[in-house]
């Protein structure tokens, strides 16, 4: 099939699940959810100051109204305005967006380049005790609380040594590079532990295919083997579990923004969950969901380059 037909196919696919997203979204915040008016006045507030809030807010309008309130916003990206700030909530998104882009944008590439790199290195070498080394501080890594790096980040290399700065964040290229440094580092100290398991598990998925054998058997460089078939092979999950992780690099880095005061679309999301401000969290929740649908479908278009048996169907 082609995949100009095949990207609008999944695309008008896409129209049904975003509905359906959009009911749960609903649901959520308009049927489980507590009473906002009454979070934002207190327990204290009379019948008559909530029933007021909720004309001025639209809850008193029919279900359905408000239902179709959030599948235009879904599809317009029109999310009214904050209720804690009352700025509009695109524009707020819009200010947050390049922020968040500058922290995590660099720590995913940095973090999916070396993960692979040391993947291929140990899978390399697999069963030896360097591979034996690399998984144990991996999984020590994986063990220590984000909250552990960042406060040691921020004490020793920002306070102690004065490598880096400690929080706050100018806009424009290269104002901003000093202010990203230390939480792209720990984003890196994060995520790569997790990252090396799960490809070094591809990778030795790969290594013991019969094709591998095959290659082995005509006497071909082991090297050439890991970085012309395997690493070309183990394509399609790497696809798959990189490609899903974009969405939430749009959507920021929630403790890093908010320990190192960097105002991106993490620390907006933060702030509207303390103020109880459900406008900017319905808003993040809709893009989120919109995000997952579409990259899941980029992932699906990636498979076809990658690897030519794959059919678009």
């Amino acid at each position: 099939m082609n995949i100009q037909v095949y990207v609008i196919r999944r695309l008008l696919y896409t129209i049904p699940i975003i509905l359906g997203a959009c009911g749960i979204i609903f649901i959520l915040f308009n049927l489980v959810s507590p009473d906002p008016t009454l979070i934002m006045l207190g327990k204290h507030a009379s019948a008559k100051q909530m029933a007021e809030l909720r004309e001025a807010l639209g809850l008193n309008r029919s279900y359905w109204l408000q239902y179709l309130d959030i599948v235009k916003s879904a599809f317009t990206f029109d999310f009214g305005r904050s209720w804690a700030t009352k700025q509009e909530i695109t524009s707020m998104i819009k200010q947050g967006a390049i922020p968040s882009l500058t922290l995590t944008f660099p720590g995913f590439f940095l973090s999916t380049v070396i993960s692979i790199c040391v993947s291929l290195f140990v899978s390399f070498y697999r069963g030896t005790f360097l591979d034996r080394g690399v998984v144990f501080i991996c999984v020590t890594m994986m063990s220590v609380s984000s909250l552990a790096y960042i406060l040691f980040g921020q004490w020793f290399f920002a306070y102690k040594l004065g490598w880096f700065e400690i929080s706050g964040y100018e806009s424009g290229f290269p104002d901003f590079v000093p202010y990203v440094l230390l939480p792209v580092l720990i984003w890196l100290m994060l995520t790569i532990g997790p990252d090396v398991r799960f490809y070094r598990t591809i990778m030795l998925d790969e290594i013991y295919q019969d094709y591998v054998r095959t290659a082995r058997s005509k006497g071909l460089n082991e090297k050439v083997i890991m970085f012309k078939h395997v690493l070309k092979n183990a394509m399609i999950p790497i696809i798959t579990y990189t490609v899903i992780q974009i969405p939430f690099l749009i959507l920021g880095a929630l403790l890093l923004e908010n320990f190192f005061g960097i105002p991106g679309l993490g620390g907006i999301t933060l702030n509207a969950v303390n103020s109880s401000d459900f406008p900017v969290i319905r808003a993040m929740t809709i893009l989120s969901a919109l995000a997952l649908i579409v990259f899941n479908l980029i992932s699906d278009v990636l498979y076809t380059v990658v690897d030519p048996r794959v059919r678009l169907k």
